[in-house]
């Protein structure tokens, strides 16, 4: 079966992004890459708090040291955001998503279900606490603290078909590791890579 959806899982900063750019340059076909950054800025500023108190409590709130804490109005937007990439899928697109699984395997069986009767390559993306929150401090753009707290809990039950780790080479290299996935999900079993396959890699 040929892959239509890559689901790339990690905390933020551990370099998601540049694994997904790279994947859209050298993967033979146009793929689309979509991010929970992009759901969440597409949100009501009533649905986030970044910590002054002014969201509705049941969207996602940002706290100081980090922590993300969501509501259900941020479910409920968030299952119509993931159905509406599963009918991009079974309209003709292909779809990289780039996503941070606060649940850990709670958030992958949602995930799951939503994008159910697609072919799905599940990629960790993993990167050790003290370099995301180096990579963390030169962004900028985050609460301190988000990436380390994030680097291991996202992954605490996830099923794989293959891990990189963009702590010890170039984004490049993951994506072609998993590129390879996608290339040979068309052979049988026995002819594919070995699954979770920790290519380690720099973000």
């Amino acid at each position: 079966m040929t892959i239509q959806v890559i689901v790339l899982n990690g905390g933020s900063s551990s370099g998601k992004t540049g694994i997904a750019r790279c994947l859209q340059a050298i993967l033979p076909r146009p793929w689309l890459s979509l991010s929970v950054d992009d759901f969440v800025d597409a949100l009501p500023p009533s649905l986030v708090d970044s910590g002054s108190g002014s969201g509705s409590g049941s969207g996602i709130a940002f706290g100081q040291q980090g922590e993300v804490i969501v509501g259900e109005g941020f479910r409920e937007l968030e299952a119509a955001w993931m159905a509406g990439i599963a009918a991009m899928v079974r309209a003709g697109a292909r779809v990289i998503v780039d996503d941070v699984f606060l649940g850990g395997a709670a958030s992958q069986e949602r995930t799951r279900a939503q994008l159910e009767g697609l072919e799905v390559l599940w990629v960790g993306v993993r990167c050790d606490a003290a370099i995301v929150a180096g990579r963390e401090l030169t962004r900028g753009d985050r609460a301190a603290g988000m990436a380390a707290s994030q680097a291991e809990i996202v992954h605490k039950g996830v099923v794989y078909d293959v891990e990189v780790d963009t702590g010890h080479a170039e984004s490049l290299d993951c994506a072609r590791t998993i590129a390879a996935y996608v290339k040979d999900s068309r052979a049988s079993p026995r002819e594919r890579p070995e699954g979770r396959v920790i290519r380690r890699c720099r973000g």
